[in-house]
């Protein structure tokens, strides 16, 4: 039997690193469902009391990654006094250094974003991707340090997104039937473009899942698996016309994809 369980990740900050823990954890545990909160951004003991009530009603799994002090001590107290589950994900290692540095913390939250120009570069990234995603604008194909091609619903945009947030500037492409290919796509250096494809049959199928959750009848020109065959076998065309690495993304997570593309990028696009 499946079993519940919410999880209220809370910082003073973003809350990335807190998001990132939980995340990494919770799918170890793929007979259990999780309900995962986000609380970013709690900088007062009021809104902190506020949200340690709800989670206490709700018996939430708590994780925090608090850096001013007076919050990590209160949630912590608040969770060992109501008997909740909770992880101090940054408290504990912050005593730690400081006693092997003997140096005291700022406990300024955010601070790594205001110095890290990663972190800036993955926002210019994000906006990129978001600009240029589906080939609105072709000319983002030549600024470009991935460029994806593919059919549609070959996850070209997650995977847009999820490679921004590692600092990459990319464009992609849907490959649609009888519409030709900007110019731009022969322009570029052959090692940053990076062909997309899927089995029929899993494309198939996927394609008739996003018409029932539109509420329209599955069997179209858009699912028929005929049609699927002859895209997937035009787009293998044009990607041996290109010469670019074609990714078969069936069975591969977003990340296992993602991981594929990076470690064959040219050397001059890798930090």
């Amino acid at each position: 039997m499946t079993q519940n369980v919410t999880i209220y990740v809370m910082s003073d900050s973003i809350g990335a690193t807190a998001m990132s823990l939980a995340q990494a954890v919770t799918v170890q545990f793929p007979k259990t469902k999780f309900n995962i909160k986000r609380f970013p951004f709690i900088t007062t003991l009021s809104i902190l009391k506020g949200t340690l009530s709800r989670a206490n009603r709700e018996h939430a799994f708590v994780i925090h990654t608090f850096i001013k002090k007076e919050l990590t001590d209160y949630t912590n107290s608040f969770c060992q006094e109501h008997a909740l589950h909770h992880y101090d994900g940054v408290g504990n290692l912050l005593t730690e250094l400081q006693a092997q540095t003997n140096e005291e913390p700022l406990r300024k939250p955010g601070i790594n974003h205001e110095t890290d120009k990663n972190y800036f570069k993955r926002i210019e990234a994000i906006e990129f991707a978001v600009t240029y995603d589906d080939g609105k604008d072709p000319s983002g194909f030549l600024k470009a340090d991935i460029v994806l091609l593919g059919v549609s619903r070959t996850s070209k945009t997650p995977l847009s997104l999820y490679l921004a947030n590692l600092g990459y500037k990319v464009a992609n492409l849907p490959l649609v039937p009888h519409v030709q290919i900007p110019k731009e796509i022969f322009e570029i250096d052959k090692n940053k473009i990076f062909g997309l494809t899927n089995d029929p049959e899993i494309l198939n199928d996927i394609r008739k899942q996003r018409m029932i959750a539109y509420g329209l009848n599955p069997d179209t020109q858009y699912s028929n698996l005929g049609n699927i065959e002859s895209e997937l076998d035009s787009a293998n065309k044009l990607y041996q016309k290109i010469g670019c690495l074609v990714i078969n993304v069936a069975h591969k997570s977003i990340e296992e994809t993602a991981t594929l593309i990076l470690e064959s990028l040219p050397n001059d696009n890798e930090d």
